[in-house]
């Protein structure tokens, strides 16, 4: 796994030293902050690779954080940590922003784990740099997306839901794929998450006038695919 620079925002000064110990033994460069106003300007200001976030925070709570940065155009991979543990907290931590949730108390070996696996998908290793569909243009590096040569501004889920369907174009994504690859649930949640994104996705990339490239196949889940 190649070195990282993270950031740990962590109010409990024993769980902080801990997890920043851990990250360290693993070979990463750590900053760890306690306050959450703190921890937003060294996260709009540094180029962390990833960030992982107390939930709860004095100053500023973390997915505060979280949406305060995805709203600056923020890449860095983050993770949020909290001690709710209800799948609606879950999700809305997801839905914020963030890109993996962990409930304490948690295992060290089980975070550094999926720090490291957050490391590896934001560095793209082995993949494609540029997705095309058509005139559709997905660039993974520089997260940017044009269609037409015009760009298209997507939100952090948004994006990474277009490069699922991208990277396998032609075929189906189903609803239980998505949930797994853009919010890394291992199950189905019942809930309209993902048909509410490909909503909203889809209001961005097949806008009026253009031939539609995101297609929804009933009852079985979605494909982006060439104009026939």
């Amino acid at each position: 796994m190649t070195a990282m620079r993270i950031l740990v925002v962590e109010d409990d000064a024993q769980t902080a030293a801990l997890v920043g110990q851990a990250l360290r033994d693993d070979g990463h460069t750590v900053d760890v902050v306690a306050e959450g106003r703190e921890g937003l300007k060294r996260g709009a200001i540094n180029a962390y690779d990833v960030l992982v976030v107390d939930r709860m925070l004095p100053g500023l709570d973390g997915l505060s954080i979280v949406q305060s940065l995805r709203t600056a155009g923020v890449k860095s991979a983050i993770m949020l940590l909290t001690s709710m543990g209800a799948i609606e907290d879950r999700i809305e931590g997801l839905e914020g922003g963030g890109d993996d949730y962990l409930v304490k108390p948690f295992a060290l070996g089980e975070l550094v784990a999926r720090v490291n696996a957050l490391g590896r998908r934001s560095t793209l290793l082995n993949d494609e740099v540029v997705l095309w569909v058509a005139d559709l243009e997905l660039h993974r590096i520089r997260r940017e997306v044009k269609r037409n040569g015009q760009p298209i501004t997507l939100q952090p889920r948004e994006f990474k839901m277009l490069e699922t369907l991208m990277q396998s174009k032609g075929q189906v994504i189903t609803k239980t794929m998505f949930l797994r690859d853009v919010w890394d649930f291992e199950f189905d949640l019942k809930t309209s998450i993902v048909s509410t994104n490909i909503s909203r996705l889809r209001d961005k990339i097949d806008r009026p006038g253009d031939t539609p490239l995101i297609h929804t196949v009933r009852g079985v889940g979605y494909r982006i695919d060439e104009p026939h």
